[in-house]
């Protein structure tokens, strides 16, 4: 069975990360690919079933998915139920990094359902999943980089005027950060 493994760092805190992964309904706004995403159940605040409406390479994927979600470990595992490949499972993960920022993880091991056409359609679907899970991946990493500007320009505003001795008089503006482009792709 092909496995999609795309993980990707990001410069924020893993609880904020963690967040923005766990919050799937928020998903179409942030990403071209996720057109709806909606609860179907919520058993309780560790099981969920969510169903999911996606474009991949010019074909609409639906599926519905049981998820658990592991807050502490900052996990969620998820299984297709019903939908349109023969097998979807796997795992999005938040992991703190040394530097006070986070890696983001999305790892998926599938099956296009079609066993005569397997070994010639597992391949171009794992390579569309991947485009896909780190166009995910990049959109997330936006996402919270977008969020963290209002919160830093209200910090800003609410230090003293304070300029740093070579500073001095000089409106200096830093470039936007871009995202970065998801490091492991397998």
């Amino acid at each position: 069975m092909p496995r999609v493994e795309v993980d990707l760092r990001i410069g924020v805190p893993p609880e904020d990360a963690w967040a923005a992964v766990v919050d799937v309904l928020s998903y179409p706004d942030c990403m071209e690919s996720v057109d709806s995403v909606e609860i179907v159940e919520q058993r309780d605040d560790s099981h969920r079933t969510t169903a999911w409406s996606v474009r991949l390479k010019g074909s609409v994927l639906r599926w519905t998915e049981t998820e658990v979600i592991d807050r502490q470990a900052r996990r969620f595992d998820f299984e297709q139920i019903s939908g349109d490949l023969g097998e979807f499972v796997g795992h999005w993960a938040v992991a703190a990094e040394p530097s006070g920022g986070s890696t983001v993880s999305l790892h998926v091991d599938f099956d296009i359902g079609i066993p005569l056409l397997a070994e010639m359609l597992n391949p171009v679907a794992a390579d569309a999943l991947r485009e896909s899970a780190a166009q995910m991946l990049a959109a997330l990493e936006q996402r919270l980089l977008e969020r963290r500007l209002p919160d830093q320009q209200t910090a800003d505003q609410q230090l003293p005027d304070q300029q740093l001795p070579d500073q001095q008089g000089a409106d200096q503006q830093l470039p936007a950060r871009q995202p970065a482009e998801p490091e492991a792709v397998r």
